[in-house]
């Protein structure tokens, strides 16, 4: 199989699609194994790969034990990829138009009440650095919702403290996001303080960074996260998407609307804001249930 044309799609993925790096390494992970997959039960180039080479790989995947979510993200991958070799020539018809994932509920994600949240976002205590930089991080992420990885890639151009916003322009819609005053304070103690002591050459660019100066990784703050959520004796999962779960359903339980919440997220797509109703609405439900008189 032919390494250019997965170079190539690698190329159209991060600059026509404008996909994350997490996207972009789980589409190339895919159509990296089905390659391999395919060229060890006979097919040796592109041209020889059929809907029945995409229907049998994913009859293995269920074999091996994968789940539903990867399976359906396979699938997307492929069609993904096949489509990009349709529009570019280098093979006629797409094999995996006529293929489907397998159909996926949605999972209600966990999210942190009001006091959860306070709780977690008190632990950095101390005044040195990098509980000023911590600190910072979090409360930046429960103040905009954004997700880590858009956190980590943010610059300090991106911030605005004299107004209080941060303007997203790393994904397929730029946005202004603004910020509550107690971020932008700790926000601003970040970059006067600490950032200077942490960051020693001058052309670094990201806002924040490891202890040692470095742009901070993505296992970096979840490791941070993890910590803080263990010293605050939180004993919900937590995830990297945690804080921007509850920013959304806060917002939306405190009354804002759907639309909005939406532009707040960077979603295209309102169907992916609507988890969060689901989420309110299942609240409701069970405190109805745990409550009424007549319903227990």
């Amino acid at each position: 199989m032919s390494n250019e044309c997965l170079e190539l799609f690698k190329n159209y993925l991060v600059s026509t699609k404008k996909c994350s790096k997490n996207t972009l390494d789980a589409y190339l992970r895919d159509v990296n194994q089905f390659l391999l997959y395919c060229s060890q039960n006979g097919a040796k180039s592109i041209e020889k790969v059929n809907e029945n080479y995409i229907t049998k790989y994913i009859e293995y995947l269920t074999f091996i034990g994968k789940s539903d979510a990867t399976k359906t993200r396979t699938v997307a991958s492929l069609h993904s990829y096949f489509s990009f070799l349709v529009a570019n020539g280098t093979i006629s018809s797409d094999p995996t138009k006529d293929i489907k994932g397998p159909k996926t509920a949605r999972k209600i994600p966990d999210v942190l009440d009001s006091k959860e949240i306070m709780l977690l976002l008190s632990q950095p205590k101390s005044n040195d650095y990098k509980s000023i930089r911590d600190k910072a991080m979090l409360e930046l992420l429960y103040a905009t919702g954004i997700k880590v990885s858009e956190l980590i890639e943010l610059t300090v151009s991106d911030v605005n403290l004299q107004i209080g916003i941060i303007h997203m322009h790393n994904s397929k819609h730029e946005r202004i996001v603004p910020l509550y005053p107690a971020a932008t304070k700790h926000l601003s103690e970040y970059c006067t303080i600490a950032r200077p002591a942490l960051v020693q050459n001058s052309a670094e660019e990201r806002l924040f960074t490891n202890m040692n100066g470095q742009p901070m990784s993505r296992q970096g703050f979840w490791k941070i996260i993890k910590h803080y959520a263990e010293k605050a004796g939180i004993k919900k999962d937590i995830t990297p998407h945690t804080l921007r779960h509850s920013f959304a359903a806060h917002l939306l339980e405190n009354g804002a609307q759907l639309k909005d919440i939406k532009d707040m997220l960077g979603h295209s797509d309102i169907s992916s804001t609507q988890i969060y109703a689901q989420l309110i609405k299942s609240k409701y439900v069970q405190s109805y249930a745990k409550f009424h008189p007549f319903a227990k």
